[in-house]
């Protein structure tokens, strides 16, 4: 197999993983009789020790080998999700998430994924480069769409086997642990081409990338803010609680949304070659945050779905687009540095937010934290549009 073969395989794996604890997780804590605030800060752990973890990366990864980094992310997810397969009380389910990294976004946003956006670009030239990552995130949006699918799991196990409703939901999430040691078994064969040559200099930025990579990182803060009102698991507990509906409903929802993020990196790609980078970011996401509003209004369940879906359509159109374009103002040897930077601000941010919207669930109204995630979103966009449109990657240059 080749690198690329390798992470475009883990890539789907780790999606597969993702998918299926993002649905599940709220969800699975609510059997466990945790409340909505609970139910947040459990969520914001993992995000944060996703966000630890990719700074770690950042700072050392280079240094001390790519390989055995990735290796040992899986290892430490597989940990913490069999942990949180047998957990009961919230300080021991915090812990498991916050040293296993659960993602309750429901894509994988995690600290491996600095290391694949790193790595990824030496597998293409630049011009082969954006639909590289288009790729990329098709896999891992097929992962995610039958992720979905397998959080419907629960139900098959207690209709199937008989088994009682919170050992279903336990043998899942063991599952999930099961597909993270997997991983690693994937990443043992990647070749010593992924690592950086040990002539380069270490972490320094040019004046130009540290100059941009502050800026965008910091408008990269609203978007992240938005999104962690927005994890799947948060949603589906949006679902679950506002329709009634359960993870057997839930989880084809998610599967057709997952479908449709992945036919919409495909369009991405093509859309970017034709009007730019940045274009394509910025005027494929708002729409989407206007969707999402309009579900938080929805007067039933196959409306409100429905939205939801048109949404999914449009809102991941600028993650390879956003993923090409830090990497394409980044010298080779800066771009472990350039992702780590941008993925860990994502991250950070969306630690903090899951926690406020379970307050905002709790004390004001389910659908808050929909209001909340989509106007920041609106916000960043604008943003984005006038600070970076005239700042074109060398291929849009003629």
């Amino acid at each position: 197999m080749t690198d690329r073969t390798i992470l475009y395989t883990v890539a789907f794996l780790r999606a597969l993983a993702t998918g299926m604890i993002g649905v599940l997780l709220g969800i699975y804590l609510a059997r466990l009789d945790l409340g909505p605030s609970q139910i947040g800060v459990i969520i914001g752990l993992g995000l944060a020790g996703g966000a630890g973890a990719a700074l770690v990366v950042t700072i050392f990864a280079d240094r001390f080998g790519r390989k055995r980094f990735l290796i040992a992310l899986s290892i430490a997810g597989a940990a913490g999700g069999a942990a949180a397969a047998v957990a009961s009380s919230p300080l021991l389910l915090g812990i498991a998430s916050f040293f296993g990294m659960l993602n309750g976004m429901g894509r994988d946003r995690g600290a491996a994924l600095v290391l694949d956006q790193a790595i990824l670009p030496a597998t293409a030239t630049a011009s082969e480069r954006t639909r590289a990552f288009a790729w990329y995130n098709v896999l891992q949006d097929v992962g995610h769409a039958l992720g979905g699918l397998m959080a419907g799991l629960p139900a098959l196990l207690r209709n199937a086997a008989g088994l009682p409703e919170i050992a279903s939901f336990r043998l899942t999430v063991g599952a999930y642990a099961l597909l993270m040691l997997v991983t690693s078994v994937f990443y043992l064969r990647l070749s010593p081409r992924i690592e950086v040559d040990r002539a380069m200099p270490k972490h320094r930025l040019s004046p130009r990338s540290r100059r941009v990579l502050t800026k965008i990182s910091s408008i990269f803060v609203l978007d992240s803010l938005g999104g962690g009102f927005l994890t799947s698991a948060l949603v589906s507990y949006f679902f679950y609680e506002r329709f009634g509906v359960g993870v057997e409903t839930l989880g084809p929802l998610f599967f057709g949304a997952r479908i449709a993020n992945a036919l919409s990196h495909l369009a991405a790609a093509r859309l970017a070659r034709r009007f730019g980078l940045v274009n394509t970011m910025v005027f494929t996401h708002i729409p989407s945050s206007l969707l999402l509003v309009t579900v938080a209004w929805a007067p039933s369940f196959p409306i409100a779905a429905i939205l939801f879906l048109l949404r999914e359509g449009l809102v991941e159109m600028d993650v390879p687009t956003r993923q090409s374009y830090v990497i394409a103002m980044a010298r080779p040897e800066e771009r472990t540095v350039a992702s780590g930077v941008t993925n860990l601000v994502r991250m950070g941010a969306w630690a903090v937010a899951p926690s406020f919207a379970g307050m905002f669930m709790s004390g004001v109204s389910l659908a808050t934290p929909l209001f909340a995630g989509a106007g920041l979103k609106i916000v960043y966009d604008v943003i984005l549009y006038v600070s970076f449109r005239r700042l074109r990657p060398p291929e849009e240059i003629r």
